[in-house]
């Protein structure tokens, strides 16, 4: 992965990723937070209108307790025609001072919508006394009454008032959303039952305390009513939902029991949240049903507001990588690729410096580490070169004193043998080996090589006439070619010195030449007496003389081993110096069998700069 898409997953790892995680929990957090606080709301609203309601109730007990303490009931009861004593005639102002309060009490309470009374007595064959009239509506006869459960029920509270919500009784209290009274009345000197008191409540005083009253934000979508215990809608302030059963709007199975519960569900085919509460006195209960969609309002906004602001931030990030991020790793992928041509080995490669930022502070550095890398590199090359120069004139002044001590032992040989000619063509060739050998270059042409080492063995021959032979084969087009002086008399020279040494038959000498892939290969081979792998150990590049390598055990039989190779070796380390490590030459050598030494060089003119490539190799 590049530090682009690295340093966006880290946006979006470190930064995008971390809000979105705290911002859903939040949400979720405060989604369960308003339900539980909004459900305390609730159960505290729905407690108050329960005491409301109470209180209303109350205030209605203790009239009706009134009229039975001071015997106006027992009075309408027992007067001679009790059908007479319907209170919302006008004409009946002459009553007395008892009947004139039972008026008062009743016709001026402002609660009271309707009221009769059930007769024991049945004096003047009137069951019921109108106490006040309703239109439109006929009491149940006392009869039917009588057989019904609610009248039995009465009976056994023996005077405590029995309350009726709207629509549980409507034989009795009418279609109305009014709220009645039913208490046994007795007469107080000898508790006996005189009737029965049927009061009817307006309903204004119960919708001003549900419309009155709100839970939380005025803005909230809340609505009340009254159940009772088997789920019927008893109360709907709206009118829409009475007389029905609560359960059929909502899939929760809802068990009104004593007590406070609170549930988010469905209700009406909207998300709400219902709050029940049981009337402690009364087989009722009071609902709240509130929209979860009014109710979270605020919430969703600020989800909504979050999710804006998450995609905006995405986005910014994305146009962040895209033109920012990509500027920054775009600058260092250029680096990167100027870096890989450098090692490649392209030390000249510079970056564009444009811009002002760090970036192109990073440019410059790179242009400037280069610039100094190639001043360095140059001084290196300097130096290397000067070194190279220095241990070429030492291994040349080790080839120098080596060869003119075996020729001088020659020449001397010759003259104690009086071969006075020889001699003279011996100092001949040997002069013309000096003349090339003194010459202050390193480089000659193939062709000035291959007369020098055909003085050499010229000089051999002179003094082993019947050792060897040798044979010389070098195409005249490869003449031209540049060489280091002393390549091939060194190696000739070994085969000399250390091949034909004790052969009983006339030794062989070849030096070929040809080219091959560019390069120029020269070939001795003799039929000597080979070598060991010991002593072809010896011929590694670039080590210590045999001489500090001192062999456990015994030296072989006739070999001088502080001078074995030395020429070879010398050779060997020149060409590597000079050529660099792919070019050398290989030694094959057998017990018997002879040597073969092959030299590879690459092939240049002379005066061609062919020292770049010793530095590559």
């Amino acid at each position: 992965m590049n530090l682009r898409y690295k340093l966006f997953t880290a946006f979006l790892g470190l930064i995008i990723i971390p809000l979105f995680i705290l911002g859903m929990i939040m949400f979720f957090v405060t989604y369960n937070s308003i339900e539980k606080k909004y459900s305390q709301q609730s159960e505290y609203s729905l407690k108050a209108i329960s005491y409301s309601i109470s209180n209303v109730f109350k205030d209605m007990d203790n009239v009706t307790d009134n009229g039975i303490a001071t015997s106006v009931f027992h009075m309408a009861l027992s007067a001679d025609d009790p059908s007479k004593q319907d209170l919302t005639d006008a004409e009946q102002l002459s009553l007395n001072a008892s009947q004139r309060n039972f008026r008062s009490l009743l016709y001026n309470h402002p609660s009271i919508s309707y009221a009769f009374l059930y007769n024991f007595n049945g004096k003047g064959s009137s069951e019921i006394v109108s106490v006040f009239n309703k239109e439109n509506f006929r009491t149940l006869p006392y009869d039917k009454f009588k057989g019904s459960d609610l009248y039995q029920e009465v009976m056994k509270l023996n005077g405590v008032p029995k309350w009726l919500a709207p629509h549980e009784y409507p034989e009795l209290t009418g279609t109305e959303a009014v709220f009645t009274q039913i208490r046994l009345i007795k007469e107080l000197s000898f508790f006996q039952n005189i009737g029965i008191l049927v009061v009817q409540i307006k309903n204004w005083e119960f919708e001003s305390i549900f419309r009155n009253l709100k839970i939380g934000d005025s803005n909230q979508k809340v609505s009340f009513m009254l159940v009772n215990d088997d789920g019927m809608i008893l109360l709907d302030p709206d009118r829409k939902l009475d007389g029905q059963d609560f359960r059929d709007f909502t899939t929760k199975d809802i068990t009104f029991k004593p007590g406070f519960q609170s549930y988010r569900t469905q209700f009406d085919g909207e998300k709400s949240i219902l709050s029940v509460y049981h009337l402690k006195e009364y087989p009722w209960s009071l609902v709240s049903v509130t929209s979860w969609g009014s109710l979270s309002h605020e919430v969703t906004v600020f989800a909504r507001w979050f999710v804006v602001v998450m995609f905006l931030c995405l986005l910014g990030a994305v146009i962040f990588n895209l033109f920012f991020m990509n500027r920054i790793t775009g600058g260092i992928a250029v680096i990167v690729r100027f870096m890989r041509r450098v090692e490649d080995g392209d030390l000249t490669t510079r970056v564009e410096e444009k811009g002002s930022d760090e970036m192109t502070l990073l440019a410059r550095g790179f242009n400037d580490l280069m610039d100094k890398i190639n001043s360095l590199f140059n001084r290196v090359h300097e130096e290397q070169r000067r070194k190279n120069q220095a241990e070429m004139r030492v291994l040349q002044a080790q080839i120098k004193p080596h060869f003119l001590f075996n020729t001088l032992e020659s020449i001397n040989v010759l003259a104690v043998q009086n071969e006075g000619r020889k001699v003279s063509e011996m100092v001949y060739r040997l002069a013309s080996i000096l003349r090339i050998s003194i010459q202050d270059r390193d480089e000659i042409t193939l062709e000035e090589e291959v007369k020098h080492l055909r003085n050499y063995l010229d000089i051999q021959k002179f003094r082993f006439e019947d050792l060897f032979d040798y044979e010389l084969e070098v195409p005249e087009e490869l003449l031209g070619c540049g060489i280091l002086k002393l390549t091939l008399q060194p190696l000739v020279e070994n085969s000399i010195q250390h091949g034909f040494e004790g052969i009983s038959y006339k030794g062989l000498v070849s030096v070929k030449v040809w080219e091959d892939r560019g390069n120029l290969i020269l070939r001795i081979q003799d039929n000597g007496i080979g070598m060991t792998p010991s002593q072809l150990s010896m011929f590694q590049y670039m080590v210590n003389d045999p001489a500090e390598q001192k062999p456990e055990g015994k030296p072989e039989h006739g070999i001088h081993l502080e001078r074995r190779g030395l020429g070879v070796r010398s050779v060997a380390d020149r060409i590597r110096i000079e050529y660099g490590g792919r070019y050398g030459i290989f030694i094959c050598a057998s017990p018997g069998e002879g040597t073969i030494i092959q030299c590879v060089i690459p092939k240049y003119g002379q005066g061609e700069d062919h020292y770049a490539k010793s530095i590559i190799g």
